[in-house]
């Protein structure tokens, strides 16, 4: 606007005698000696700048030469980030009993005009509690191993709300499945609440099948998103405009925590994470330089009423492996072996273990479960997975099989021993045992008994032995001299079942 005092005094006039005196232009400019076309522009500039006659008369000429009654675009910058806020609604708040308001179109010119002075990830309007942008810095923080001097990079994760440019950050040992994933179910603790959206570039620890226009994240990172009601939208792979918001946050982070902590030693990663918290509050304290307030105040009043509650629990990460079933029933994970159902043979299922449990899925369904074990090379077998002959084997330990053998007799008992320390894997033991269980029910306790006195005397107790000399009928022949039967049956391996207790 004109800033001599001449001009000061035709527009504090033109606005008399256009406003209260209601001339039009060309009448006003004939008593000012001014030409229609110049009180006009005045008129046009005081309306633009929201100044009436009253105001005027209030201001000093070089404020009112400076002074402009112009919306705050910053406030209607951050207004439009709010759900359901439009231009026309904020022109019509602005414009209510302002006679001298800017025309809608004029308004929205002059805003388009102020939100091109922004850095491109300010210009974009992202709605409030709609999106969370994640990435990682490409600086590292190094880490001492306080007894070997030993030197690892702990990684920086960084995330920032859309809407109100809300600000996280932590450091991770790696860039893992679960470091992604675990640094952002601290970001969302951090902001207490769920955005609809979470935005990552398409790194491949979160993403399967990388693409330009459908990427497919994978099952963590599904189940993940599944467990706090959000949506997973990778950016585009090369495309850093996608993400902007990130983008200028973690320079943010670089410039105002990591150059901070450059001279710092840190010896465990908890440590440089407590450091990181401290400088985070300031940079989201920081003033924005063309919005009004900070981060922390613009989430207080945008962000954080829009955000979706978290759920009740915590996400834990899960393990997932492949795997197919052995023709013992059991399936191996991490070096243990653990039973399915036993009509599951030879399938492939899908385990999946986290929170101390191994779960076991069919064609999406939950087969089995089991506590995990780190007990390398055993067995955890559930009875009910078993088929219905080989849970029979359960109901006999050792001590009750030798039991049962000296009930027929000391022969017996010397053969169902050896079964128990002669085979490679006990369950060998105890089929083998279960055999003579059934020779004797076929060919009565007494040929089982004189069966094993003469393959202890030849020195083959095995089931096969005594299953032919019951064929045969050689037990029923006494070839053998007593003494020499004695003498066979007086064996080290008859040790009685209280040994095995």
């Amino acid at each position: 606007m004109p800033t001599n005092r001449v001009t000061m005094r035709s527009i504090r006039e033109a606005l008399r005698l256009c406003l209260q005196a209601g001339l039009s232009y060309g009448e006003a400019g004939r008593t000012l000696k001014l030409s229609k076309s110049v009180v006009g522009k005045y008129m046009s500039l005081a309306r633009m700048a929201g100044v009436d006659y009253e105001l005027a008369q209030t201001l000093s000429d070089e404020v009112l030469a400076s002074h402009q009654l112009t919306p705050d675009f910053a406030a209607v910058h951050q207004e439009l980030k709010r759900p359901g806020v439009t231009l026309m609604l904020l022109w019509e708040e602005y414009a209510r009993d302002n006679p001298l308001a800017y025309k809608y179109t004029s308004f929205c010119i002059t805003y388009r005009a102020f939100a091109k002075t922004q850095q491109r990830s300010m210009r974009q309007i992202h709605v409030a509690g709609e999106k969370l942008f994640v990435d990682y810095a490409g600086d590292t923080v190094p880490i001492t191993d306080a007894a070997t001097g030993e030197i690892t990079r702990a990684q920086i994760f960084v995330a920032t709300l859309g809407a109100s440019n809300y600000a996280f950050a932590c450091a991770t040992p790696r860039q893992t499945t679960e470091d992604w994933i675990g640094a952002q179910v601290l970001a969302l603790e951090f902001f207490g609440g769920v955005t609809r959206l979470i935005v990552p570039d398409q790194a491949r620890a979160l993403i399967k099948s990388p693409d330009r226009y459908d990427p497919q994240p994978n099952r963590d990172y599904e189940e993940f998103a599944s467990h706090y009601g959000t949506v997973i939208l990778a950016a585009r792979p090369a495309h850093p405009r996608d993400k902007p918001k990130v983008e200028a946050t973690v320079l943010l982070v670089q410039r105002w925590i990591l150059a901070r902590l450059r001279n710092r030693r840190f010896f465990h990663l908890a440590e440089l994470n407590r450091a990181i918290a401290e400088l985070l509050v300031d940079l989201n304290n920081r003033p924005f330089k063309k919005l009004p307030g900070c981060r922390r105040s613009a989430f207080e009043t945008i962000d954080a009423p829009a955000l979706k509650p978290l759920p009740a629990r915590r996400f834990v990460i899960k393990r997932w492996k492949s795997a197919k079933v052995n023709i013992d029933y059991h399936i191996e994970f991490e070096g243990h072996y653990y039973s399915v159902p036993h009509r599951l043979v030879g399938a492939r299922l899908e385990l999946r273990a986290g929170a101390g449990l191994l779960e076991c899925f069919a064609s999406n369904q939950r087969v089995a479960s089991h506590p995990l074990s780190a007990l390398r090379g055993k067995f955890t077998t559930t009875p009910d997975h078993m088929p219905a002959s080989h849970r029979a084997h359960l109901e006999w330990t050792p001590a009750k099989l030798i039991a049962w053998g000296q009930r027929i007799g000391v022969s017996t008992a010397a053969v169902v021993t050896w079964q128990m320390e002669h085979r490679p894997h006990p369950e060998q033991g105890y089929r083998a045992c279960l055999g003579l269980l059934a020779l004797a029910r076929r060919y009565t306790d007494e040929r089982l008994e004189a069966a094993c006195t003469r393959a202890m005397a030849i020195r083959a107790p095995h089931l096969r032995s005594v299953t032919n000399i019951l064929k045969s009928g050689l037990d029923r022949q006494s070839s053998l001299p007593a003494a020499d039967e004695r003498a066979a049956i007086e064996h080290d391996n008859v040790r009685g079942p209280d040994y095995y207790h």
